[in-house]
């Protein structure tokens, strides 16, 4: 009776595994071929239906710096700058060393009335942030698995080898992999928490008077306009407290920026 009820579950589960599977290759489908809709519409310069077609594929949760790419191109073709700003900003997210998304970026920047001239980094901080940008995250993990693997393999022909070359060629090169496995590790965090955390906006408003407290009566600080990027550090309510690259700071309204 047993063995005849487990067969009789597992026709079960299989008709229905049968039933669904159809809807999730439909689905699959789906955002192929809206990718080739979109890139059709683009190549006959119908852009509008371009980007109604790059954000169906977004909708549906797949998202990648290519998709975002080509919808800041389509924008940036309508003239909708503001749009093709945020996606090209997006898309850098995702693919932080990619040169067509930062030339493509730096020229969608020069549409922006708001000049912000960078405070200085460090050379050290500079060099970090390079080096951590070189790779996403799922390629340092994966740098990070193969050093601590090749750690463990020095570590075995270090106790086991019975030469002193091995044994100290073993040691030295363990240590660098270790470090290595440690680097990639913090590298691959930090890379992860860029793209979750997701801390900077794009102003929307066509203007707007930034103001030294989240309230309509705040002292006006300065004025800024549509495009410029600007770092979120703090919100209360309907205000978010933003940052400049030239280090200014003050409150604006929510209704003004989106966030990349």
């Amino acid at each position: 009776m047993k063995n005849k009820l487990n067969a009789r579950t597992m026709k079960r589960i299989l008709i229905f595994i049968l039933l669904i599977a159809p809807f999730f290759s439909f689905a699959q489908e789906t955002n192929e071929q809206l990718w080739e809709k979109a890139n059709a519409y683009y190549t006959t310069e119908e852009y509008q239906q371009a980007v109604s077609a790059y954000e169906q594929i977004l909708a549906t949760g797949e998202e990648s710096a290519k998709v975002y790419f080509n919808l800041g191109n389509a924008y940036f073709k309508t003239g909708d700058i503001n749009n093709a700003i945020l996606n090209y900003e997006r898309a850098k997210v995702l693919a932080p060393h990619d040169e067509d998304i930062a030339f493509n970026l730096q020229v969608a920047n020069q549409y922006v009335v708001t000049q912000i001239e960078e405070l200085p980094k460090p050379f050290f901080l500079r060099w970090k942030n390079s080096v951590i940008n070189k790779y996403p995250a799922d390629t340092w993990a994966t740098i990070s698995i193969a050093s601590f693997v090749l750690f463990l393999l020095l570590l075995g022909a270090f106790f086991f080898s019975k030469t002193v070359a091995v044994k100290r060629l073993s040691f030295w090169v363990g240590i660098f992999a270790v470090l290595l496995s440690g680097f990639a590790v913090s590298h691959a965090a930090q890379q992860k928490a860029r793209i979750n955390n997701r801390n900077t906006a794009i102003v929307f408003c066509p203007r707007v008077t930034v103001k030294s407290s989240p309230s309509e009566t705040g002292t006006d600080l300065f004025l800024i306009y549509e495009g410029l990027k600007l770092e979120i550090t703090d919100q209360l309510d309907s205000w978010t407290e933003i940052k400049l690259a030239d280090g200014n700071q003050g409150w604006l309204p929510d209704s003004c920026i989106v966030r990349i």
